[in-house]
């Protein structure tokens, strides 16, 4: 047997322990652990090595088999030989395989900070061991070996999942932990938690994100949205921190009404994932003191983050734009408007109040309705339903000609200001 062969000149070249000389031919037999396994092969060495018509054949093999401490080679050398022998430290592991439980140990006390249904195990190993590692496969060309870094997260897993009564599961588990093998930590990683939700902005000059410049006059709050609602939900789940992401954005000056705008709360590395959502939602409204609101907080998955990115540039939104005109506007050019905007495509090139920070270019987006009411005979109140994306206040004033068609060119008077609030944005399913 060719494998029995390099096992006889791995064991007489280096000290290993039975885990570890097991694990270099992983893949032979069935039912059997890496210590199993090596012991077992030591046996057959052991057998091969003494018969008892012919005596010690191979006095080298044993000393290199008892220095291992397997003990039928002890007792074999000090029954035959009257030798005594101290045993190495194992030359691969340097003893590591033994302190698994040790292991667990460590692995279920840092796990027990986390609230979580399944985990994985992971581990970084010391160079040096690596080194080691590879010098065997090569030195025996070994075509069956599994890797110390496979069997310490796979027996260590084991341990854990007896100690904590949690599932072992690689594909995408609540839980990571990492155990670095060069210092012994253990480094917890918990798969992020993401909050579904609608918020709405009932002020204006609040801003979605954190904003740069405090000093701006189009920012009347020292805070946002974001920052109103992340850290309560962060708190919840003792995160680490949080990202906000959200269906759009409306403009500072623009208010959100109605059925609000989606939003998803990614918390990272989250220590509880069971939350109450009706209690987290009562604690945000209160941190919003009038100025947000939210509701309809649900646990979701991943994909809710792209589904409300693709909300922003496709799903219909609601508008109502209060708009005071130049001189004033009939009824029946309003009446007209009506049809002429029913179902138009707008091509509108990116506007110049954001081009520093957008790409130049056109986009084209569908107005579905608009419905015209008088409020003075210059203010008109107008509600527009279209396509995410559309810059709506371009729409109305045309931007100089960048947005076509507009309301201002067809109506035939110039815009003198706008105030704006979005009252729905489409659900993500």
């Amino acid at each position: 047997m060719n494998w029995l062969i390099k096992c006889r000149e791995v064991v007489k070249r280096y000290r290993l322990c039975d885990a570890c000389l097991g694990r270099l031919f992983g893949l032979r037999g069935y039912g059997l652990s890496n210590r199993d396994r090596g012991r077992a092969l030591k046996t057959m060495l052991v057998m091969d090595a003494y018969r008892s018509e012919r005596g010690l054949a191979d006095e080298e093999l044993v000393r290199a088999l008892a220095e291992t401490g397997f003990e039928p080679a002890i007792r074999l050398l000090r029954d035959k030989l009257k030798v005594e022998v101290k045993r190495a430290p194992c030359y691969l592991c340097g003893g590591l395989m033994d302190r698994l439980n040790e292991l667990a140990n460590r692995v279920a006390a840092a796990l027990s900070e986390y609230e979580f249904t399944t985990f994985v195990l992971g581990c970084r190993l010391p160079l040096d061991l690596v080194v080691r590692e590879e010098k065997l496969w090569t030195f025996l060309g070994l075509e069956d070996a599994e890797s110390i870094k496979s069997e310490i997260t796979r027996e260590v897993g084991k341990m854990v999942k007896e100690m904590l009564g949690k599932e072992y599961s690689q594909e995408s588990p609540d839980v990571m932990a990492i155990i670095d093998l060069r210092d012994g930590s253990v480094e917890v990683m918990s798969k992020p938690l993401f909050v579904y939700g609608r918020y709405r902005k009932l002020v204006r000059g609040l801003p979605q994100n954190p904003w740069p410049y405090k000093d701006s006059d189009r920012v009347l709050y020292d805070t946002s949205i974001e920052e109103l609602i992340t850290p309560p939900i962060v708190e919840a789940a003792a995160g680490a921190g949080a990202k906000f992401h959200a269906a759009g954005r409306e403009d500072v000056d623009v208010r959100t009404l109605g059925t609000g705008r989606p939003f998803v709360v990614e918390v990272k590395n989250p220590k509880r994932r069971s939350l109450d959502l009706k209690a987290l939602e009562r604690a945000i409204n209160e941190r919003g003191r009038g100025l947000i609101e939210v509701e309809g907080l649900r646990l979701v998955d991943r994909s809710y983050v792209s589904r409300i990115k693709a909300l922003a540039e496709l799903a219909k939104k609601t508008y109502v734009a209060r708009v005071k005109f130049s001189d004033p506007v009939s009824e029946e050019r309003l009446k007209a408007l009506e049809e002429e905007f029913r179902g138009a495509v707008i091509r509108q090139r990116t506007p110049l109040r954001v081009l520093g920070r957008r790409a130049d270019r056109v986009r084209r987006k569908v107005v579905y309705s608009v419905k015209a009411r008088k409020i003075g005979e210059d203010v008109v109140e107008f509600t527009i339903t279209c396509q995410g994306g559309l810059y709506v206040k371009e729409l109305i004033h045309g931007d100089e000609g960048r947005t076509q068609p507009n309301f201002s060119d067809f109506l035939g008077v110039k815009v003198e200001d706008i105030e704006l609030d979005v009252v729905a944005v489409e659900e993500a399913s």
